[in-house]
């Protein structure tokens, strides 16, 4: 019996009502914590490979208006009636075969190969300016040895006796409306209407061998995790002559020690002591680029914000950037040497109700408190 999947929302930890962002965010952390690459516990790969299911669905407002209605099988196939009658065509195979007619499915013809998906970790600054790599996947090819001919080098393949070499098998049947025949693909031969009598020795008839390949992928600038690259036709060899299927590149991004992301912003947080967000300063800041220099006004408060313009992200479908958002944060210390107290305390009795340093000698104070408390 199939075990019943978990809520999407619950495998990301998020509200029903949660927005893009908060779906963006959750999978984010959610990923780096559960890849594979640096998570080993055991479960951590099924894991990660539900949070990607989860954030698939949810991330696209089609899907997850659908997932919401009506549950997992709103987005793997339900709503389809009639399934019953599958081994039919349409409508009008369906009738005609209940009052004497004969419903045909036709034979296999080429069939496109397997997706694959390969899972690829990068860290902040290759997210931002782009990247290439050389990744490594393991994919079905055309066997070497019988070049997708299945049988050996040399021999002959035999007329099916199953379907007599038409590829299919009638089967007359019997309901309520009279007789009705169904032809469908020949089991026996999969609809090729010959046998193999000498499987090929390397692929053992299937036609195909699992190959080793090494792939060339350029990742864009501006890429975030939750995003895929399609490399079209690079995923399994298709049977019967088919097209290959695609290989798609699912990207998870590092996290920095020093910035966070915000759509196409980057956030840089600065501490300041009280004599600087007082006085003003002009401060070096890290920006994705190299440190630059910033001026922070004198009155500063904590929490503030100061925008860099161009520092940011380039936008994945454009030339614009983002910017780089630089939040302010003033340190009340909670331990003083004897000189800070002093100062301080001398400070603090210059300052009128309500205002700031009364006279330019108050403000010599306060420079006396900078140079005390390691401000520039």
């Amino acid at each position: 019996m199939a075990t019943a999947k978990r809520d999407y929302y619950e495998v990301l930890g998020i509200e029903r009502g949660a927005s893009e962002e908060e779906i963006k965010k959750a999978f984010r952390k959610l990923a780096f914590q559960y890849h594979p690459d640096r998570n080993k516990e055991a479960s951590a790969e099924g894991r990660f490979k539900e949070i990607n299911e989860a954030y698939e669905i949810l991330s696209d407002s089609e899907k997850r208006a659908s997932y919401d209605r009506y549950g997992p099988e709103g987005v793997n196939g339900a709503g389809r009636g009639f399934e019953g009658f599958e081994g039919f065509g349409g409508f009008g195979d369906i009738f005609d075969a209940f009052f004497g007619g004969t419903a045909t499915r036709g034979r296999q013809g080429p069939a496109v190969g397997s997706d694959l998906r390969f899972h690829m970790e990068i860290t902040f600054e290759e997210a931002v300016f782009g990247v290439e790599r050389e990744i490594e996947i393991q994919r079905r090819e055309l066997c070497s040895r019988c070049r997708g001919a299945r049988s050996e080098p040399g021999s002959q393949m035999a007329r099916c006796t199953t379907c007599n070499g038409s590829g299919e098998v009638r089967r007359a049947q019997q309901s309520i409306f009279g007789q009705f025949v169904n032809v469908v693909t020949c089991a026996a031969c999969r609809g090729q209407g010959q046998r193999i009598t000498n499987p090929c020795t390397q692929c053992q008839g299937s036609g195909l061998e699992q190959r080793s390949k090494r792939i060339a992928v350029k990742i864009p600038a501006g890429v975030d995790s939750g995003n895929q690259l399609r490399l079209s036709g690079e995923g399994d060899t298709g049977a019967r002559g088919g097209p290959a299927g695609n290989l798609y590149v699912a990207i998870s991004v590092q996290e920095h020690e020093l910035f966070t992301r915000e759509d196409d912003n980057i956030i840089v947080e600065l501490q300041l002591n009280m004599a600087q967000a007082a006085l003003g300063a002009t401060l070096t800041v890290p920006t994705i680029e190299g440190p630059t220099e910033i001026k922070i006004p004198p009155g500063t408060e904590s929490g503030e914000l100061f925008r860099l313009r161009g520092k940011g992200v380039p936008h994945l479908q454009g030339s614009k950037r983002g910017d780089e958002l630089v939040k302010v944060r003033v340190d009340i210390p909670n331990q003083l040497t004897e000189e800070q107290r002093r100062l301080l305390t001398e400070l603090a009795k210059t300052f009128e109700p309500g205002g700031g340093p009364s006279s330019p000698e108050d403000k010599g104070l306060f420079g006396k408190l900078k140079e005390a408390l390691g401000g520039s």
